[in-house]
């Protein structure tokens, strides 16, 4: 199964109201959401790229914390970046999610989400909303998110698939890619790979 499935569940709804709701509620009602939204477009936003990413920019994209995302990624090294490569980390690093999550769309197929009793603290500021997904002949895989409150609302800076944290996992290759050819190097590599993986357009589409 893709490792991104678990971002199919976090297409959010642009409504202000969504700011103040706690972060178990938020993934719940946008569950719902972005399954209707597959069952029922699936095949033109697949077909279209450019449709599938502008919806991705529109409803995914502002409630993900990706300055956060990229520095975890980066780990040890963000430190050494300039204020110039920090920021084309994490244009490029928001690229590279933003279309590896269009891939996991297209993979969608009607699995059932279900989502574990949920805690929190009062007052508490970060948290982790815990579901798993369950599809025929195969063992339920969780999916976690880990989220943290913001002035903005609860953002998402990580989100870990059976076990398996987005974050570490990228930071493992892009300390090999840094070590190897330094943090000029990474950004190339990553504009490299979203240059090969750029939108297009479906023929028949108009």
């Amino acid at each position: 199964m893709n490792y991104f499935i678990g971002l199919l569940l976090l297409v959010f709804s642009m409504t202000s109201y969504a700011d103040n709701l706690p972060p178990d509620v938020l993934v719940k009602n946008t569950t719902i959401e972005v399954t209707t939204i597959l069952k029922r477009d699936k095949a033109v936003l697949t077909n279209d790229s450019q449709k599938l990413y502008a919806l991705i920019d529109a409803k995914v994209l502002p409630h993900f914390d990706f300055n956060q995302m990229t520095m975890l990624a980066v780990g040890r090294y963000w430190r050494q970046a300039t204020p110039a490569q920090q920021q084309a980390l994490v244009k490029e690093f928001r690229t590279l999610l933003v279309r590896t999550y269009a891939n996991a769309l297209a993979e969608f197929n009607n699995q059932v989400i279900e989502f574990k009793p949920f805690n929190m603290a009062v007052n508490a500021t970060d948290s982790t909303v815990q579901t798993q997904v369950k599809q025929p002949g195969a063992q339920p895989i969780p999916i976690d998110y880990s989220m943290e409150k913001t002035a903005a609302g609860w953002k998402v800076y990580d989100v870990s698939i059976d076990g398996v944290s987005l974050v570490t996992n990228y930071r493992s290759s892009f300390g090999t890619e840094i070590h190897k050819s330094g943090i000029d190097g990474l950004i190339r590599t990553l504009a490299g790979r979203n240059q090969q993986n750029a939108p297009t357009k479906s023929a028949t589409t108009k």
